[in-house]
């Protein structure tokens, strides 16, 4: 007998593929200020069926909130435990960030989602530049390192 889930699933699988999307690269007023990106949503790739995620949202963190930024690493880093991240308020939210990595990978997982598409300099999604304590640097965001060590690909969704 074939549940309710797995037709769900497999319809949708022969649809298109699913592919994770930062929230706010959909218009989704979900970033710390209460804002969205506007302008990146045309650099997805169409044929795809993209599912929102917030992964800041997802790990319990409000809109709007203080923004956070990586110390001592980048979110590989964090993700091991040798950094962690803090907002504005000096507050450490490394649970949060982390609580909202893995959500974002079993969200991942449960649609079958070989691809993100992220934004780039987010402390949670930045693929190949976050925001640390030290400006602007090279590495990943946290729910991204969870993503790509998940065998998920991932792109950079970034203004031009």
């Amino acid at each position: 007998m074939i549940t309710r889930k797995k037709e769900r699933k497999k319809r949708s699988s022969e649809t298109a593929p699913c592919a994770l999307v930062s929230a706010c690269a959909l218009g989704i007023p979900c970033r710390y200020d209460g804002s969205a990106k506007s302008g990146l949503a045309p650099l997805i790739p169409a044929g795809l069926i993209p599912v929102p995620i917030c992964p800041e949202q997802l790990g319990g963190l409000p809109t709007p909130r203080p923004p956070a930024t990586i110390s001592g690493g980048d979110g590989r880093d964090v993700i091991s435990g040798r950094a962690r991240v803090i907002n504005q308020r000096g507050e450490d939210v490394t649970e949060n960030f982390t609580r909202g990595a893995r959500e974002a990978a079993r969200i991942a997982a449960l649609v079958g989602a070989e691809k993100a598409y992220l934004v780039e300099k987010s402390p949670s999604c930045g693929v190949n530049i976050v925001w640390t304590t030290s400006g602007l640097c090279p590495g990943m965001g946290v729910a991204a390192a969870a993503l790509s060590e998940s065998g998920i690909a991932l792109f950079a969704l970034e203004e031009e």
